[in-house]
């Protein structure tokens, strides 16, 4: 592609990346074939090629407007279409340039600033959600019935063993996961724990930024990045193995902190010995491990990939492969590729996308009907169950004892 961006712009090292970023997209289309806002809207410009294109005109110096932005704002970030695509173009790092340029372009109304500050103020803090959700469960029974199934049921805590082991791994607990889905984090604790891997959490690292950008606060996210490192740094100097992530959202997020901070000369050392350390929670348990542990008897379910340990990590086929081996049945459905629609924030800021991508998902993985859906994102989690007909959990409280 033909680029001729700003040049004020261009001197910069995000116009730098981003004018690499659009020479490599040849316009061949194969990620629109695969992108869920396209298959549902049919319209070019929210597809992965027509986001593409907008972005290139803005930083051209083309007038950005209201309707520029929705149609960004329209993207899931899936990176299904960079799993697509054949020229291997980053698209979600030209998304996030484009993002950020047009968010300081283009106000947005009183109405929509209130919600995402609400957001960016609410749910990367455990505190504050745990209020929330509190309230939201002791008062269920007089909310509207789509707000009422928003609220996740209070958990049975799981029973952990402590012990002293050798191998020490740090596990990010996460902002909403303690407080909504606290089953996963203790689970992995336990199951890590017969495995021999004892997994310590952080008080002082929380959220992993994820949130604030991709909601445009670039800074704010960067200052999430900084706080964790920070809390981690010690215990990596003391030969802490990995940085264990029970949700892959979080875990493609830290993985790119290298990328986030590369221009931070405090930090982009440390940024990328953390990127290096972390690893998904099926990375560090292998199909020999499986044996050691509850087996499935043949238990039919179906997993549901998120689109961050799909597309963003890469790591297609892994938690299938320890299901099996475990003697779980897992059975099949079609378009495992696309989004459930949850997408972070994606289903309060664009809940109608959101809710008719989980309508499809629901059908395809309940087709089959299976005994239980299991996943490993919090989010697709907290979005599957409030429709699905069976339990919906993450895939690695299968091994822990009621």
């Amino acid at each position: 592609m033909q680029t001729n961006l700003i040049s004020g712009f261009l001197n910069t090292p995000q116009g730098q990346e981003a004018d690499k970023i659009l020479r490599s997209c040849v316009h061949c289309g194969f990620c629109t074939a695969t992108c869920p806002t396209y298959q549902l809207l049919g319209d070019e410009l929210d597809g992965p090629r027509g986001r593409i294109y907008q972005i290139k005109l803005a930083l051209e110096g083309e007038e950005v407007t209201q309707h520029t932005q929705s149609h960004l704002d329209r993207c899931l970030t899936c990176l299904n279409c960079e799993t697509t695509c054949p020229s291997g173009v980053q698209y979600h790092r030209l998304l996030d340039i484009g993002r950020e340029y047009v968010e300081k372009r283009v106000p947005r109304s009183l109405g929509q600033r209130l919600l995402r500050w609400t957001l960016r103020q609410t749910l990367p803090y455990s505190r504050r959600i745990a209020l929330l959700v509190g309230l939201g469960q002791w008062f269920k029974f007089v909310l509207p019935a789509k707000m009422a199934k928003k609220i996740p049921s209070r958990q049975r805590n799981i029973k952990i063993i402590e012990s002293n082991h050798a191998r020490k791994m740090l596990m990010l607990a996460g902002c909403a996961q303690p407080v909504m889905t606290p089953r996963t984090n203790q689970a992995a604790k336990s199951v890590l724990g017969q495995l021999g891997i004892e997994l310590l959490e952080v008080p002082m690292a929380t959220c992993c930024g994820a949130l604030s950008h991709h909601l445009s606060a670039t800074e704010e996210a960067k200052d999430f990045m900084r706080r964790n490192i920070d809390a981690w740094w010690p215990f990596i100097e003391e030969g802490a193995e990995a940085v264990i992530m029970t949700a892959s959202g979080c875990g493609a997020m830290v993985k790119d902190y290298v990328v986030h901070l590369a221009d931070d000369p405090n930090y982009a050392g440390k940024a990328e010995r953390v990127s290096s350390l972390t690893r998904d929670l099926c990375e560090v348990i292998s199909d020999d491990d499986m044996h050691k542990l509850s087996q499935g008897k043949g238990q039919e379910i179906v997993f549901h990939p998120p689109c961050t340990l799909q597309h963003a990590q890469q790591l297609t086929g892994k938690i299938e492969s320890l299901l099996t081996t475990a003697g779980y049945k897992l059975l099949p459905f079609k378009d495992s590729h696309l989004c459930c629609g949850s997408a972070g924030s994606y289903s309060i800021l664009q809940s109608k996308l959101a809710n008719q991508l989980k309508h499809q998902k629901l059908q395809a993985l309940e087709a089959n009907q299976p005994t239980a859906i299991v996943t490993a994102n919090i989010g697709c989690q907290l979005h599957l169950q409030t429709d699905a007909n069976v339990p919906v959990s993450h895939w690695i409280e299968l091994f822990v004892d009621e």
